[in-house]
């Protein structure tokens, strides 16, 4: 799902965060972040209410301002990208999608493709079969003439996911996306995702309370507490009962499931 101006830039790591000191008036939450995502990574971002994680996306999305520190997309200082560069460059989704006008599903999804028109031009045939594409990948062409309003909670995240695979940009950023669908809906997405990253290069930043979900699919995690970091590494060395119960203040029980050849938790009472 690389872009053409995306897959051009030279760089070492698609995203790059240094130091990275940030928060909201008179409330600092990111207390000196450092990480590197390389091109095709699936890395899960985790941690407990309060610890930054959401902050780190919208920091990332240029919403919430760095205090101190570096971010870098593509090579690119994060300041230096206008919103349209940073759309060719990154997608994200949130947890909740506020979309107040009624437009149908189709329209949405179409409005991905933004970022690579013109002012005012008519979508092109490319357009057309990108967006045909992303309908069926998150399968929602039944919901493709309804009105977004007119959609469940777990209905409008597909819909707005297929809207940012529309805009072919090399990384995904996903704020707890997923967290107001079924199970078989979020397996069916992340399924989806696996495939898109490990046939693609697509790149996956994913926020996750579910650390069950993200151990079946992030091969990466990023353990996040009091906005630092607590660990970061290959899924099978940081998700252990020591890690996780520094994290969560939790006792854990880690296991090994066979059928599934992934490490899953559980949380003790």
């Amino acid at each position: 799902m690389l872009s053409p101006d995306a897959s051009q830039e030279v760089s070492s790591a698609l995203i790059r965060v240094e130091g990275l000191r940030c928060g909201y008036p008179g409330h600092e939450v990111l207390k000196g972040v450092s990480f590197e995502v390389q091109p095709g990574e699936l890395v899960g971002i985790l941690g407990p209410n309060g610890s930054g994680k959401t902050t780190l996306l919208l920091t990332l999305t240029g919403v919430v301002p760095l205090q101190e520190g570096e971010v870098s997309i593509l090579g690119s200082p994060l300041e230096r990208l206008n919103a349209k560069d940073r759309a060719r460059r990154m997608a994200a989704v949130a947890q909740e999608s506020q979309i107040r006008f009624p437009y149908s599903c189709l329209e949405i999804v179409r409005m991905g493709r933004y970022p690579h028109q013109k002012r005012w031009q008519m979508d092109s045939l490319e357009d057309e079969r990108v967006v045909r594409r992303c309908v069926e990948i998150m399968d929602i062409q039944e919901l493709s003439h309804r009105l977004i309003s007119a959609t469940s909670g777990g209905e409008r995240q597909r819909v707005v996911m297929g809207r940012a695979l529309a805009q072919e940009a090399p990384v995904l950023l996903l704020d707890e996306a997923t967290s107001a669908m079924d199970v078989h809906r979020k397996l069916q997405v992340f399924r989806v995702l696996d495939r898109l990253n490990r046939e693609e290069g697509l790149t996956v930043l994913t926020v996750l309370h579910d650390v069950n979900l993200a151990a079946l699919f992030c091969r990466r995690m990023i353990f996040l507490k009091e906005g630092a970091v607590v660990a970061d590494g290959p899924t099978e060395e940081v998700l252990t009962a020591e890690i996780l119960e520094r994290v969560y203040e939790t006792r854990v029980w880690v296991q090994d499931v066979p059928m599934t050849g992934k490490r899953q938790v559980v949380f003790l009472p």
